[in-house]
Parts: C-alpha cells; structure tokens; sequence
C-alpha cells in the first residue's frame, strides 16, 4: 500500500497541527510553509478533513485551523477517509474455482488487507507525533518538523 499525494498532505497537516501549542490554530499558509505544501491544495484538504470532524475552522486574526480532537482519538484510518483514501491492495478479484492456489492467493490477499485497515484504524495521530518526536531526538533536532 502506498499513500497518495492526498492522503500524504492531509497525515502531514495534521501532524503539523499536533505540535501546535495547546492544538491551537495554524492558518494554511503557515502550515503550508512549513510543510512544503501548495496552499490551495492544502485548503481544500483542511476542508474535507472538517466536514470529517477532524479539524475545526477559527475564524479571526489568529486564526485558522485546529484539531477537533485530541491527537489520541484521531486516527490514520480516519485522516485517510476523510479525504476519500482507499486502502484496497489489489483490484477486486474474483479468483478461479478450478485452481486452488489462486484461492489461497486471494484469501492471503484479503487477509492482509483487513489487517492493514484495522492497523491503519489503532495508528493515533498522537502515535505519529511521538515517533516523529522520537526521530527529532535522535537527529538532535530542536522544534523545526517537516513530515
């Protein structure tokens, strides 16, 4: 499985939100800059992702958006839907009946798609931020992050 353009923007966003002070806003254009991402794009993301409840809008001079939820009881799985990710491995097959390996071919196939899902649906954004906190630490960098 790899992640698309989308699903990979909308994780780095909202990690970039998790280490926001007190999970307060971050306008698209800083969290953009900081992330090496097209504005425009973003904010379409940011939207989708709201609708989702994952983030919310704040309106204002120091606004712009910020988690809806604590970074624990927001999930790979959820960011990935929000923005209409799927996490399908393989075309839909329908294997052969008359060849048995293709059977236990596509019954390994789906096996491991069901556990990647239920993976990507316990991974927390605060899961992220801790490894990407852990990763700073043993490149000896200080608060700079880029996903």
């Amino acid at each position: 499985m790899k992640l698309t353009t989308r699903g990979h923007y909308s994780v780095k966003a909202l990690l970039d939100l998790s280490f926001q002070p007190g999970f307060g806003p971050a306008s698209v254009k800083v969290i953009a800059q900081r992330q090496d991402l097209p504005a425009p794009y973003l904010e379409k993301l940011l939207i989708e992702m709201r609708r989702a409840g994952l983030v919310q809008s704040v309106r204002g001079p120091q606004g712009g958006y910020q988690l809806a939820r604590s970074p624990a009881q927001i999930t790979l799985g959820q960011i990935l839907e929000a923005v209409g990710e799927s996490v399908e491995p393989l075309p839909r097959h329908t294997p052969d009946g008359a060849q048995a390996e293709d059977w236990v071919t596509f019954t390994v196939w789906n096996r491991l798609h069901q556990k990647i899902k239920d993976a990507l649906y316990t991974i927390s954004l605060e899961d992220l931020y801790f490894d990407a906190r852990s990763w700073q630490a043993s490149q000896g960098e200080a608060m700079s992050f880029v996903v």
